[in-house]
């Protein structure tokens, strides 16, 4: 039983009769619903990454939605929270994250992060754990983490750079400034901007471009980047 993390088989307004209904239907939502910001608590990063791994093992569902409802994606770590832990729990709510994270990432279906609100600090990375983001073009974006004290938790600088460049994730990062949706699109944080209203079914539109192929051979071709990254990564060694 989860309290903030639900998992929706997409049904949409369609009728039995239509025959996209049955595609339409292998599209998941993961909901984030911890009002009113959608912090990521210890128990919502924990909800998260059973959500992930329950999605990742369906064989009916063929791509992911990460949405945390029409008001706002999520703030990030839970401020108040963490103020409450000591140096041990601390670091274990650093893990949690960082759990959340990664299980996102290793669905091995196609991911689409809907954005509205605010995507800021952890709950920015955890939108970079998406395979694509599609963001309101109102939504603000932050590495807040370093106006707390704090560094990017969750991989967050990593995830960062890899999507607009080390320079650019380092002046997001050690500044901690807020960019809009116009900036994020240009600096390729996003995939695409949409109205407010118009997020949820730009990221079905996105997903749905994935229902006519083996959930099989897309997990295959989505693993294959990872596979790409480590050896990338055994090159450059072997280059020092």
């Amino acid at each position: 039983m989860t309290e903030f993390v639900n998992v929706i088989l997409n049904e949409g307004d369609l009728n039995e009769n239509d025959e996209r209904a049955g595609k339409q239907a292998r599209i998941a939502t993961m909901l984030l619903s911890r009002p009113p910001t959608n912090a990521l608590t210890r128990q919502v990063c924990r909800e998260i990454a059973e959500a992930a791994a329950q999605l990742g093992a369906r064989a009916d569902v063929c791509a992911v939605i990460v949405f945390g409802g029409h008001e706002i994606f999520s703030v990030g770590e839970d401020m108040p929270e963490l103020r409450t832990l000591n140096a041990a729990e601390a670091v274990e709510a650093g893990r949690l994250v960082q759990s959340a994270v990664d299980a996102l990432a290793a669905v091995p279906k196609p991911t689409v992060a809907a954005i509205t609100g605010y995507a800021l600090g952890a709950g920015q990375t955890l939108a970079l754990a998406a395979d694509w983001r599609v963001s309101g073009d109102n939504v603000k974006f932050g590495a807040t983490e370093i106006l707390a004290g704090l560094a990017p938790a969750g991989g967050g600088a990593t995830r960062l750079a890899s999507a607009v460049g080390d320079s650019k994730a380092k002046d997001l990062v050690f500044s901690g400034r807020f960019i809009d949706a116009r900036e994020a699109l240009e600096l390729g944080l996003i995939d695409e901007m949409v109205a407010p209203d118009a997020v949820y079914d730009a990221a079905v539109a996105w997903a749905s471009r994935f229902l006519d192929y083996s959930p099989a051979v897309l997990a295959t071709a989505k693993a294959a980047f990872g596979l790409d990254e480590a050896l990338g990564r055994r090159s450059d060694d072997r280059g020092r």
